[in-house]
């Protein structure tokens, strides 16, 4: 059988920047394994399948090693190759996923998610993940993902935790932050867990730190940059109960697989 594929830089303008997604539009669902299999072959940190047409598709996204329930960047480029390939004729696509609906629509050269919120709870600080972070942090929370606070934005660029210690936390992934220099804030995502050692951007994570920032510091609206080697800049509002995340993406390679 041959399949499209896509591979997609998605929270960027650039090629070689932001997210890079894998996208395989389906006729129709194929066996979890060989869905698993073509995720590991693709060795990116997230590739989508979809099925659907008219606007309507059914979207799931796999990891290297495992299925993940929500997924911005790939989300994002699912919506771009729909958008741009498929069925260029439309300003708005809508995925029903094991997160609920979620909707992308064009707002100029961005396109914008609409996420479910997943607000944070305060935690403790334990020794464990002050050492495997290797610096303290000022707060930590938890939603899915646990999520500690820094102060400075150079004190989230300088972390090199130790991955092995961070996966044996029972949190999906861990993600750091603090307030920005030139944005609102700024973080990084690393889910070793997962089978992704560092994620380059993450809009999942952002369902998180939005409800946060946007408390913290008294704006609805905020410009958001995951500082991580490849970066990517994300354009978020709080809604309350839903989080919009807009961003840029851009087509790297066009191609067919056979399996």
């Amino acid at each position: 059988m041959k399949l499209p594929l896509y591979h997609v830089d998605a929270f960027t303008s650039r090629v070689f920047g932001g997210n890079p997604a894998g996208v395989v539009p389906l006729p129709s669902w194929l066996d979890d394994s060989v869905l698993q299999a073509i995720a590991a072959e693709n060795n990116l940190s997230e590739t989508a399948f979809f099925v659907g047409k008219d606007g309507r598709y059914a979207i799931r996204w796999l990891t290297p090693k495992t299925e993940v329930d929500l997924c911005g960047h790939a989300t994002l480029a699912s919506a771009f190759v729909i958008l741009t390939k498929l069925e260029p004729e439309l300003s708005s696509v809508e995925f029903s996923s094991k997160s609920g609906t979620l909707r992308v629509k064009r707002d100029g050269d961005r396109l914008v998610l609409d996420f479910p919120a997943r607000p944070a709870r305060p935690v403790d600080l334990t020794g464990a993940l002050q050492a495997a972070l290797g610096a303290r942090p000022q707060e930590v929370w938890a939603a899915r993902d646990l999520m500690a606070v820094y102060e400075t934005e150079d004190e989230v660029r300088d972390l090199k935790p130790d991955l092995p210690l961070l996966s044996a936390f029972d949190s999906f992934a861990v993600l750091v932050t603090a307030p920005g220099r030139e944005a609102d804030f700024v973080s990084r995502f690393f889910a070793p867990r997962q089978g992704v050692a560092e994620d380059p951007v993450t809009g999942s994570a952002h369902c998180t730190l939005v409800p946060y920032w946007a408390k913290r510091l008294g704006k609805s609206k905020l410009r958001a940059l995951q500082v991580s080697a490849r970066g990517g800049e994300l354009f978020c509002e709080d809604l309350g109960d839903r989080v919009a995340i807009g961003g840029r993406a851009v087509l790297y390679l066009e191609g067919t697989l056979e399996v």
